[in-house]
């Protein structure tokens, strides 16, 4: 027993030195990092670079023409449109087509999607906001949804199962085809938007559903999706224009937009995207979008035709160079015991093994 004992705390003190001095190592040679401001331009036909380093702040392109900065506001319109109003620069027309304020916010929007938010654990309860309450606010609900083997409705003050309205949603998705269980359930469950379009789901045999209340009653539509389309993560988008419903992501990793009057899919000419493992952000505005992939360190922009969906121009930041001492540590501390990741939220042990 007492060898045992001291095998264990033997275990235990190299465990906890594989823990401790790498991190303390990092945490004394830890080197700040950060990309400058890129975004696409279609006044130059280029990126458009805020460089804010050391040695000041410095506006260029990818060309490497250089820029005042009422000249960057100039050849970012749609971004910077409330310093032009201001300055009362801004045009009246873009590339033929009449602009305005209330015409660039309704077009603009930022989308966002981290590993952190997909690989969290969910709990498995879903509220369904009224579509159409004929008021201006929405409101939440005072019950959540489950879906096993049926939609079943929970009322959250007495903790009951809401029988007459899990019934009449069970009955209408079954009417339309969905095969119990659900596989992928994604929404906005917040009342804090301008309109709700409730969920998309896919069944069993992965067929995509629209799922929504309107005036209390359930509306489910079946969406055709193409035939080698084998949806993996959803998301819903409720952008102020509401031109599209949602993006998606197949088990292919391509990055897919669906409309939302048509139900259209349309793919966007982007590399391969995992979101559980790469972080995505897209810039966007009535002509182009500015996607920005990440994956550790490195950062790959994408400008994207807002009409079509087909790559413009790329580029792509490598992340900064080692540090001699962070080269060192790499030597140094070849094996790691990590609790934490910046993929998810959960902390347990990884042993994290650096390849050379």
């Amino acid at each position: 027993m007492q060898k045992f004992a001291k095998i264990l705390f033997i275990v235990t003190i190299i465990l906890m030195l594989l823990w401790l001095l790498p991190w303390a190592y990092r945490f004394v040679t830890a080197k700040s990092y950060k990309t400058p401001f890129t975004l696409y331009s279609s006044i130059v036909n280029d990126f458009a670079i805020l460089d804010n380093s050391q040695n000041g702040i410095s506006y260029a392109d990818l060309s490497g023409n250089q820029y005042t900065e009422k000249q960057f506001d100039s050849i970012l319109p749609l971004f910077y449109f409330r310093q032009l109003v201001a300055e009362e620069r801004l045009p009246d027309t873009l590339h033929g087509v009449a602009i305005s304020p209330r015409v660039i916010q309704a077009e603009n929007f930022i989308f966002r999607s981290s590993p952190l938010e997909i690989n969290k654990i969910n709990v498995p309860l879903y509220p369904l906001l009224e579509s159409m309450s004929g008021r201006v606010d929405l409101t939440m609900p005072d019950d959540v949804f489950r879906m096993d083997q049926r939609m079943e409705f929970i009322d959250i003050p007495g903790n009951n199962v809401k029988e007459e309205k899990s019934r009449l949603f069970t009955d209408m998705l079954l009417k339309k085809g969905f095969v119990f269980p659900a596989q992928v359930i994604a929404g906005n469950p917040t009342a804090r938007k301008e309109y709700d379009e409730g969920y998309l789901m896919t069944d069993h045999e992965n067929k995509l559903f629209h799922v929504k209340q309107v005036k209390e009653r359930p509306y489910v539509r079946l969406i055709e999706t193409p035939s080698d389309l084998r949806i993996k993560h959803i998301y819903v988008t409720e952008f102020k224009n509401r031109k599209f419903l949602a993006f998606l992501v197949d088990e292919q990793f391509r990055f897919w937009v669906l409309k939302a009057k048509s139900y259209e899919f349309c793919q966007v000419e982007i590399p391969a995207f995992d979101p559980t493992e790469m972080s995505m952000s897209i810039i966007a505005n009535m002509f182009d979008w500015t996607i920005i992939i990440k994956e550790g360190e490195k950062e790959k922009l994408y400008a994207i035709n807002a009409d079509d969906f087909g790559l413009i121009k790329s580029m792509e930041y490598p992340g900064a160079p080692l540090t001699m001492a962070q080269t060192i540590g790499r030597y140094i501390f070849p094996v790691r015991l990590e609790f934490s990741s910046n993929l998810n939220n959960q902390l347990f042990p990884r042993i994290k093994v650096i390849n050379y």
